[in-house]
């Protein structure tokens, strides 16, 4: 009975051990961070991973993200420094850095995203005052971003917390704003194109009146040429004849008389001559000479 008595005493022994090894035991998680609580008063942060060891039954842990949070804000309307109406959608990367100060100052992440929120809008609407729509839109914008993140970074400090990142996810105009812009930029470009069209109709017009221009110029100075070369070969033609003629008259008179039966004597052709006329002096005298005068009638 006694030795019973004592093995149970001893596994209750051993079981309270292992109870109290166990509860002395905790892991950290690489995405996380501890604070170590006794009797619900923090006595100390865990940021590294592993095994680690507390108190047992007095000493409780809090477990905190570590990892880099995204907070999406809601899109604001504010207006620029050249009084353009904005619609702004952006979003930023937080981390918490300081587990205790972020459970003393915020508790939860819920609410650490709302209390950054609020930070984070008034520190938005300041950059979009002190800009124009088009330094917010296209040429400072990352200036205003990293504006945005160092101003918010002073007050999210207090709260355990540094942002990693803003970004303006989107700036443009309202939808009544834009729709007045697009018809107002509809309108300009249509004038434009209304202009570049009359311009080009102008120099098109220009170009065909050039073109009609020169190519009368070019058709009256071929003519000129074509009649100077046409005068000149008729002339060398003159010329070529009149040596011919000059040089055998008996001979160029046959050739002549040879073009002339052969364009006057083709088939249809019908001339009332008579026999001995002079045009066929070549057929009645091959040498073509004219005729002897007739002699004078004697009186009887």
């Amino acid at each position: 009975m006694n030795r019973s008595i004592l093995g149970g005493f001893v596994a209750a022994i051993v079981v309270l051990a292992l109870i109290a090894a166990y509860s002395a035991l905790y892991v950290v998680n690489q995405t996380e961070q501890v604070i170590v609580l006794r009797l619900g008063q923090p006595v100390g942060t865990v940021t590294q991973p592993g095994l680690h060891v507390k108190a047992p039954f007095i000493d409780t842990v809090t477990r905190i993200d570590k990892r880099i949070l995204d907070l999406d804000m809601p899109e604001k309307e504010a207006t620029a420094n050249d009084n353009q109406r904005l619609v702004v959608d952006a979003f930023a990367r937080y981390r918490i850095t300081n587990p205790l100060r972020f459970r003393q100052a915020v508790g939860t992440i819920e609410q650490a995203n709302a209390r950054l929120t609020f930070v984070l809008n008034d520190a938005l609407l300041e950059a979009i005052r002190s800009n124009s729509f088009e330094q917010i839109v296209r040429d400072r914008r990352d200036q205003i971003m990293a504006r945005i993140r160092d101003q918010a970074n002073r007050e999210a400090d207090r709260f355990g917390i540094q942002i990693v990142d803003v970004r303006i996810r989107r700036a443009d105009l309202p939808e009544q704003n834009s729709k007045a812009v697009f018809d107002r930029m509809s309108s300009e470009r249509a004038q434009e194109a209304a202009q570049i069209r009359a311009r080009g109709a102008e120099q098109a017009q220009g170009i065909r009146a050039r073109a009609d221009r020169d190519s009368q110029v070019i058709v009256a100075e071929a003519n000129r040429d074509a009649e100077i070369l046409r005068g000149q070969g008729e002339a060398e033609k003159t010329k070529l004849l009149a040596d011919a003629y000059g040089g055998d008259r008996d001979f160029f008179a046959f050739y002549r008389s040879m073009q002339a039966y052969e364009t006057s004597l083709k088939a249809g052709t019908r001339m009332v001559l008579a026999p001995d006329s002079e045009f066929f002096r070549f057929f009645q005298r091959p040498s073509g000479e004219p005729a002897a005068p007739a002699a004078p009638a004697q009186a009887r």
